[in-house]
């Protein structure tokens, strides 16, 4: 692009400039995202220092907070769910090593409790469980009851995220849930929250929608 790489906040400014819409559906979300990234890193290694300490800036203290992947569902697993990840995120650790063993704690006591339901402890593509369950609604109670029973509070400690990859069931405007018999034509996230939704300790949800309609960026 004949860009300086140094200049990052110019450089994401460009591309969005260059994709032109509001939901990256040219250049596409992950692509854009990548090309920043790789800048980014090359720029931090020219200058001889590490990624967090070179966004961050001399003073950087933050580390980025993991995203893991514990139960899988749609195209990354042989089981019932639509969705394709349930994750937790363990935001609330004080360092990284922390928030690893936070997740790491978890998934161990959740594949305990799945073994204890004769549900299936195999892992799918991306290193989640993928047990056949009766509902969306029921992975996230697993998952919650493996945050308590590790030692762990959610909503202050560790809370939830999905990666939907809606596309996957989005067929002719609806979508269509298979493992529930659904079949709705609005956003999906309140069938993929127990009933009590306000209660559950939720931070992210990605690709909710379609990634080729305008309610979400195409990946």
């Amino acid at each position: 692009m004949g860009l300086e790489a140094a200049e990052q906040a110019f450089l994401d400014r460009t591309l969005i400039e260059l994709d032109g819409t509001e939901n990256k559906s040219r250049l596409g979300a992950n692509a854009t995202l990548a090309v920043s990234l790789a800048v980014a890193r090359a720029a931090a290694e020219e200058a001889g220092l590490p990624l967090y300490r070179y966004l961050g800036g001399v003073g950087a203290i933050t580390t980025p907070v993991p995203m893991m992947n514990i139960i899988n569902g749609g195209a990354h697993a042989d089981n019932n769910l639509d969705v394709q990840e349930f994750m937790i995120v363990p935001f609330g650790a004080p360092t990284f090593s922390e928030a690893l063993r936070y997740g790491a704690e978890v998934f161990h006591v959740l594949k305990r409790l799945l073994h204890s339901r004769g549900l299936n402890t195999a892992v799918g593509d991306e290193g989640g469980f993928a047990p056949s369950v009766r509902s969306h609604e029921e992975a996230i109670e697993l998952i919650l009851t493996a945050i308590r029973e590790a030692g762990f509070e959610a909503g202050t400690q560790i809370g939830l995220a999905l990666d939907c990859a809606s596309s996957e069931f989005h067929r002719d405007g609806t979508y269509r849930l298979a493992a529930e018999n659904l079949a709705l034509s609005a956003a999906i996230s309140p069938i993929c929250w127990p009933s009590g939704a306000t209660a559950i300790p939720s931070c992210r949800s990605r690709t909710a929608w379609p990634r080729t309609t305008g309610r979400g960026g195409r990946r």
